[in-house]
């Protein structure tokens, strides 16, 4: 009987930390506001890439338990970095661009981080509904400082590259802007990988190791939302 009172409170702390680095964001794009019809669009296609994830994750695994065994260093970086990382990474970056590449309002190149965040923070948000669900408050708790605002580094890392991509591909450098393409999926990929490859590690100092990761991954994420949101420029 007590599980139902409290499931709005489970709900609430799943989704409260993706809303409020959300609007952190949105708050650092100083140009030109982005519609927020477009962003709550945009949380929703990063819901439905966790989804889509699903499936290739479930198939990568499948593979990947019939080829070695799961304690290996191949299985484990296999894992992390190709069925979880670029699963994860590559459906939010095509789900990202399907729906803001060609969008008028995509006009400031810090644009880019803004929409990238969004469908990040959409993708955390479900996925952490559902691990709140499952395990709890202490779950809530602990991803509010971890992986919702993991997933929102790896937007930041993948926005900084597509918004380049963006200005690159208006100026006509379409060479330039198909490597920054690259680029905002390869970095937040390896990055995931890290995360998730440390994050498991059984090893005798793997929590200290992912503490200092997360840190340092903050930090320079921080940085470069400020920085680029200081150097924003209109793209067309």
């Amino acid at each position: 009987m007590l599980f139902f009172p409290a499931k709005p409170i489970l709900t609430a702390a799943a989704v409260i930390p993706a809303i409020v680095l959300l609007v952190k964001i949105y708050k650092a794009d100083k140009l030109d506001k982005e519609p927020l019809a477009l962003l709550i669009a945009l949380v929703f296609w990063g819901a439905v890439s966790t989804t889509l994830a699903v499936f290739t994750e479930r198939l990568g695994t499948g593979i990947l338990d019939a080829l070695w065994p799961e304690d290996s260093l191949l299985y484990r970086v296999l894992m992390y970095f190709v069925v979880v990382g670029l699963s994860e990474e590559g459906f939010k970056y095509l789900l990202l661009k399907r729906h803001t590449w060609y969008t008028p309002a995509f006009n400031c190149q810090f644009d880019g981080v803004v929409y990238a965040t969004a469908v990040s923070l959409g993708f955390a948000l479900w996925e952490n509904i559902g691990y709140v669900a499952m395990y709890g408050m202490g779950t809530a708790l602990v991803r509010a400082v971890t992986a919702v605002p993991g997933h929102a580094c790896f937007g930041v890392f993948m926005g900084a590259f597509y918004g380049m991509a963006k200005r690159y591909s208006n100026y006509g450098y379409e060479v330039q802007s198909k490597r920054c393409r690259h680029l905002a999926v390869l970095l937040p990929t390896v990055l995931h990988g890290i995360y998730d490859f440390i994050a498991t590690s059984e090893s005798r100092f793997s929590e200290w190791v992912f503490l200092l990761f997360v840190i340092v991954l903050f930090f320079i994420t921080s940085r470069m939302v400020k920085n680029l949101s200081r150097e924003d420029r209109y793209i067309r």
